[in-house]
């Protein structure tokens, strides 16, 4: 019962306090990438404390058997004393339906929103591919359509769409900035990342921080996208400047010549505002000691709900069994 209030108690805190102290940090900037595995990390503890809370309401009359004390080694009485569930039978009941309703809406949401996205990508890819035509010095599908605009399309045929209006709009170095953006999201896989920030959030839309974790994963996977394209750029024939003009400048002629809202990543999706100053103002990126600082605390986040479930097993594992009355 102790373990069962201190997992909701862990995923009370999290989920509520958690999306505050985020918000605090001025780091996850000059590390998008970090950053998303630290939301993710916080969002999906917050989710396995839930389940794993009931599981532990449930355990003392449901899995403490013979079959159990041969598999650990612990004697079942002393298992049984520190996963003690006063409530009993009707408890173990609540503890497992709490359970049951976490996992299985996750595991329906998440399916259905693989699905959902892998069928409309695929069907937004082909329908690009139609209408437009692919260019090989590009790379990318460009689609007549006066409004310029950049985005891709992940999925079983990952495409980048480009407008004539862009084209038209864009010099050689802006063009190139936005196309390196796209191609970033590909190589990077950002769609995933998206798609686990979001069940998550469909799943337990009332939990604050997984709420935060769905809109802070997608702003942050323009910000990784932005740095990979200066680098892709800077490495390349169309070097950018320091400042990193021509994609801030990209950006802000996308957002601003009537680029309309795609159903797939968009480059003037997110902040545009916050991501040219940013280009044009880039912070000193996290030295190596910050940095894994900051994934060793992350790797602790995700593994805390489980070793809080498993912290009275492993005592009694080391105290051995309770002697006989």
């Amino acid at each position: 019962m102790i373990i069962g209030l201190a997992l909701l108690a862990y995923a009370f805190f999290a989920g509520v306090l958690g999306p505050r102290l985020a918000r605090r940090a001025r780091w996850p900037e000059r590390a998008p990438l970090l950053a998303i595995v630290g939301y993710l990390a916080g969002a999906w503890s917050v989710i396995a404390a839930i389940a794993l809370a009931g599981l532990s309401l449930a355990v003392h009359a449901t899995a403490l058997g013979g079959g159990l004390s041969s598999l650990v080694g612990a004697c079942v009485r002393r298992l049984r004393y520190t996963y003690n569930t006063p409530g009993g039978t009707s408890v173990a009941l609540l503890g497992l339906g709490l359970a049951g309703f976490v996992l299985v809406g996750v595991v329906l949401t998440g399916f259905r929103r693989l699905h959902t996205a892998r069928r409309e990508a695929l069907f937004h890819a082909e329908t690009a591919q139609l209408v437009g035509r692919f260019v090989p010095a590009l790379g990318a599908v460009v689609v007549d359509d006066s409004r310029p605009a950049a985005y891709c399309v992940a999925g079983p045929q990952p495409t980048v769409v480009l407008t004539t209006g862009a084209q038209r709009l864009l010099n050689p170095a802006q063009l190139a900035a936005v196309l390196a953006h796209e191609k970033a999201h590909l190589a990077a896989r950002h769609h995933l990342l998206m798609t686990l920030a979001r069940t998550g959030r469909l799943a337990l839309p009332f939990i604050p921080l997984l709420r935060e974790a769905d809109a802070q994963v997608a702003r942050l996977t323009e910000l990784h996208a932005d740095d990979a394209a200066v680098r892709a750029l800077s490495s390349s024939s169309l070097s950018c400047s320091p400042s990193c003009g021509p994609l801030a400048s990209a950006l802000v002629i996308l957002a601003t010549g009537g680029a309309h809202q795609s159903p797939a990543m968009a480059a003037a999706a997110a902040d545009v505002t916050q991501r040219v100053v940013r280009l044009l103002r880039p912070a000193e990126p996290l030295g190596g000691a910050q940095r894994l600082l900051l994934r060793a605390g992350f790797f602790a986040l995700a593994l805390s709900p489980v070793l809080l479930a498993l912290a009275p097993a492993l005592v009694a594992l080391a105290l051995g069994p309770v002697p006989p009355a």
